[in-house]
């Protein structure tokens, strides 16, 4: 709408009403929801419910790639939107993975089993404040770094397969489930700020044909994926933490840069960064 001044000049313009600033609700609603599956897995955690605890975690994964894409599909981005989503980042893949895997077996090793739980949380808070300050420098096909919800699928894989087998701390004999436990929390943390590069899959488009094979590969991991939930799942996401560092093996003996960061498109290491 628009309105006019009466000044007594006829041909003053009208003068645009501005809108009202909002938030837009659907792709926010699927951030509140990765947000709870954080919420929610801490709190069966402490009850000692771990895979009801590990599925909150795997859910908030699935709600987080989730929102981004309808903000783009429905062309309901905005800023507050950004914030919100490292915010439940933060807690969901953050904050509830350490507090979790702490309460499963890191506090049976006293001031280690916090200080690798804190370690993990800290990685994920500069992880993702590097993201935020540096995504429109780094190569779209990659990440920077193992992503924060990849991390917590790592780790709450181990808890998840650990817990379903029967293998908790205090019913094993000797610490090494608690060392395993510290050694995963602690791979998982620091690997999300190196600079090894993962691939994103960013540049797949769900818009494109594909050849009917790849629909029946889909079908059969989903069957795969049923079969054994917490072992299928966590072997996925290992071999995805570990891709990035054969992935940038692979870069130095091929002689190519494995930076993802651009900086100026006028340098010969950063060539193609840009696309």
């Amino acid at each position: 709408m628009i309105e006019s001044h009466d000044d007594g000049n006829e041909n003053a313009e009208p003068v645009p009403r501005q809108r009202r600033k909002g938030i837009y609700i659907l792709p926010n609603l699927f951030t509140l929801g990765a947000l709870f599956g954080g919420f929610y897995a801490v709190v069966m955690a402490m009850n000692g419910r771990f895979e009801n605890a590990a599925i909150g975690i795997f859910s908030a994964m699935v709600l987080d790639s989730l929102d981004g894409r309808v903000a783009r599909m429905t062309n309901t981005q905005s800023a507050f939107g950004e914030q919100m989503d490292s915010l439940s980042d933060m807690v969901s893949f953050g904050a509830a993975p350490a507090l979790i895997v702490y309460e499963w077996a890191l506090k049976g090793l006293g001031k280690l089993g916090w200080i690798a739980a804190f370690v993990y949380c800290a990685c994920a808070a500069l992880r993702l404040a590097r993201f935020n300050t540096n995504h429109a420098l780094v190569d779209k096909r990659f990440f920077q770094g193992l992503p924060s919800p990849a991390a917590a699928a790592v780790v709450m894989g181990f808890v998840w397969l650990l817990d379903d087998a029967g293998f908790t701390p205090g019913a094993v004999d000797g610490r090494w489930l608690e060392w395993a436990a510290f050694s995963v929390t602690l791979y998982a943390g620091l690997t999300m700020v190196t600079n090894v590069p993962f691939y994103s899959f960013k540049d797949v488009s769900f818009r494109r044909s594909v050849p009917f094979i790849v629909i029946v590969a889909i079908a059969i991991g989903i069957a795969l994926i049923n079969v054994h939930p917490p072992a299928v799942l966590f072997g996925l996401f290992v071999a995805y933490g570990m891709s990035g560092y054969g992935v940038y093996i692979w870069k130095r003996l091929k002689g190519r840069p494995v930076s993802v960061i651009a900086i100026s498109t006028d340098e010969p290491d950063e060539q193609g960064l840009h696309r």
